[in-house]
């Protein structure tokens, strides 16, 4: 089987391409395939057209997505929408075109309204208005189901969507300005230790909560949905509202998650909030029921995995 890994250098499609690999080497007969950006801008109709009729992938993986914090969508929300929606169209399609019957498409959990009960169920989409500092990418990512669940439903592809809560572990970003919070918290909080600063200042009031998944969960949870058989997934899902939720299920508030951090990262100074910049949404937690019930759960605990994060991030050289 050819499985096709679009987004295999980014923190998710590198977790799940090494779990692949786990898989070949314990003997699975798979051909990962792969491209970097500079091999294959997926945001070009015609070059992924042409690399699909070339290598004719058995499965596709969609893991690509040009992501970012609560500063990148505020500043680039042109960017976001633009190529997350031509990524998707692009590969989903061509997909199709090409004969792949199975994909994975991976999204995000701001999808949802940004006042959506908690935890927030899969059948809360398009009930309530987006989170506004993230709504493009989210309207990028909502489509992106939405293609899934139409070529499904019109060509009878059997095309999946997780939407992950967020996300950390090795191999992610670690921009002082474009990256998330628990990446950009620990880079803060190892520079201020190193620099022998008495505080760290952090966005917001620290009140919000948030719901943190470590990426090898991710990645394992991915390929369980991937290979779950047509019926029990067709069983726990409906053809217009067929999305799955990926999460531990449980929130802490940012506040809660800079302290952890600044334990991990031993930094004993002060820790202020600066509450005249934006807190996003005040709650993200996802239900992971429809998932939990076909036997799926998170195993990583959130200090363990941020000791995760950190040493890799101790490890590599991801500064500049």
């Amino acid at each position: 089987m050819k499985i096709y890994i679009a987004g295999h250098r980014g923190m998710v499609g590198g977790a799940i391409l090494r779990q692949l690999e786990a898989r070949k080497a314990e003997g699975a007969e798979i051909e990962l395939i792969t491209r970097t950006h500079a091999d294959l801008d997926l945001t070009d109709q015609a070059a992924v057209a042409s690399f699909f009729e070339t290598e004719r992938p058995d499965l596709v993986i969609l893991a690509a997505a040009k992501v970012g914090g609560i500063m990148a969508n505020n500043t680039y929300p042109a960017q976001f929408i633009y190529e997350n929606l031509m990524m998707e169209c692009n590969v989903i399609h061509q997909a199709y075109a090409s004969g792949v019957t199975r994909l994975l498409q991976l999204g995000s959990s701001c999808i949802y309204p940004k006042f959506a009960e908690q935890p927030m169920r899969e059948d809360a989409l398009l009930t309530g208005t987006l989170e506004p500092t993230n709504e493009p990418y989210a309207i990028a990512k909502i489509a992106g189901i939405k293609l899934c669940e139409s070529y499904n439903r019109q060509y009878g592809t059997d095309y999946r969507s997780v939407m992950p809560t967020n996300l950390y572990g090795p191999g992610d970003n670690f921009h002082p300005e474009n990256s998330h919070v628990v990446p950009a918290l620990i880079r803060r909080f190892h520079e201020a230790k190193e620099d022998g600063q008495a505080e760290v200042v952090i966005w917001g009031t620290g009140t919000p909560y948030r719901e943190f998944l470590h990426v090898d969960d991710m990645a394992a949870a991915s390929l369980f949905v991937l290979d779950l058989d047509k019926e029990t997934y067709d069983a726990n899902t409906d053809p217009m509202l067929s999305h799955i939720n990926v999460g531990t299920g449980q929130d802490v508030t940012i506040s809660e998650l800079a302290q952890t951090i600044a334990k991990i990262t031993d930094f004993d100074g002060q820790i202020r909030f600066d509450t005249t910049k934006p807190d996003g949404t005040p709650r993200k937690l996802m239900d992971v029921s429809r998932l939990a019930a076909m036997g799926w759960m998170a195993s990583i605990g959130l200090e363990d995995g941020l000791r995760d994060a950190y040493k890799w991030f101790l490890e590599n050289d991801v500064r500049g």
